[in-house]
């Protein structure tokens, strides 16, 4: 696979992964929009993609496969395997005459408890994402971190306010929703995460109970529940009404204590869908590549890194963004 200007390329197929200009045959690694962008004419992503492709790019044609489900084209393999980001997330798997290269698109280690965990695929050639690309960057346990925003949750109720938490409309949302402590109160969801809710929930995957926020509920309905939404409705007409309210911002860019206060934020809780800078190393060094390329994210300073380390490691220009502070998924909606 090599880099070009219109995304990863495998020549010898004739097909692009996560291609940001428009192409005849794109594998999508996960529906995050800058992976699955419009005008393509045919996409094939993981199965529970699928629905999320077709909401966001209307008439894309789409098609589904099976986690380890292999696919042949023009004389390559091609195979997509759990990625442990958000639930569809795949790597993707490209064999050729004995050569293994795996586009890895975004990733992380922890099991979050609703997304597929991650599977190690053993490679020549791997190609990496490096978000978080710096030793500053260490998660805690994931149950730590919920415990954080049960107690804040359960203070919030104690005093009278609702507790305001922001997230990926793709992906975070849906992680939130899965280990808060439901027993506290209700949860409330933007239109943009429960859209995405019920798109997984009508392929059959159990994303827990959530009301969706509209105008009919009153503000005195909202004290001492929790409501979620994008980042990108802080600073809306919408976002503005939730009061009294504690904000709170979940993000790896947490670990700068300076991002939550200017983004206006009470609390910043570090939980990122991406893997820190122990869990970037232990899947390369898993994978037995060789060869490194760094996408997106700390790319110079990673690829130094891992050269430093033995890998024949090389920095590709790219349109992906990582984790973002302020979400741009999706269209403010109610």
């Amino acid at each position: 696979m090599t880099i070009t200007d219109k995304g990863i390329y495998c020549a010898e197929a004739n097909v692009y992964i996560d291609p940001w200009k428009p192409v005849d045959k794109a594998l999508i690694t996960h529906a995050h929009s800058d992976h699955a962008r419009w005008g393509h004419k045919q996409y094939i992503s993981q199965h529970s993609s699928v629905p999320i492709i077709r909401h966001r790019l209307k008439g894309a044609n789409v098609r589904g496969v099976k986690f380890g489900e292999k696919i042949n084209i023009n004389g390559v393999q091609f195979s997509f395997h759990p990625a442990g980001h958000i639930i569809g997330s795949a790597q993707i798997r490209v064999e050729h005459k004995g050569r293994v290269e795996v586009a890895s698109g975004d990733y992380k280690l922890e099991a979050d408890g609703i997304s597929e965990e991650i599977e190690i695929v053993k490679c020549h050639h791997f190609i990496t994402e490096s978000t978080f690309g710096l030793p500053i960057f260490r998660w805690r346990p994931q149950s730590e971190v919920f415990s954080d925003i049960n107690e804040w949750w359960k203070k919030n109720k104690e005093e009278g306010k609702i507790s305001f938490i922001t997230a990926y409309a793709l992906g975070k949302a849906q992680r939130l929703i899965q280990n808060v402590d439901s027993k506290i109160g209700t949860i409330y969801t933007h239109g943009s995460i429960e859209i995405v809710n019920n798109l997984f929930r009508d392929q059959g995957i159990n994303i827990p109970t959530t009301r969706h926020l509209t105008s009919e509920i009153s503000q005195k309905q909202l004290i001492g529940n929790l409501v979620i939404a994008p980042s990108s409705a802080l600073g809306s007409s919408w976002g503005k009404k939730i009061k009294p309210a504690s904000i709170a911002i979940t993000s790896g860019w947490m670990t700068m204590r300076g991002n939550r206060r200017r983004r206006g934020a009470d609390r910043g809780f570090i939980l990122s869908d991406h893997a820190d800078w122990d869990g970037l190393n232990k899947v390369i060094d898993a994978t037995g590549a060789s060869e490194v390329t760094v996408t997106h994210g700390y790319t110079e300073a990673f690829a130094r890194h891992l050269s430093e380390r033995g890998f024949k490691a090389y920095t590709a220009t790219t349109e992906y963004t990582g984790e973002q502070l302020i979400e741009n998924e999706t269209p403010v909606e109610a």
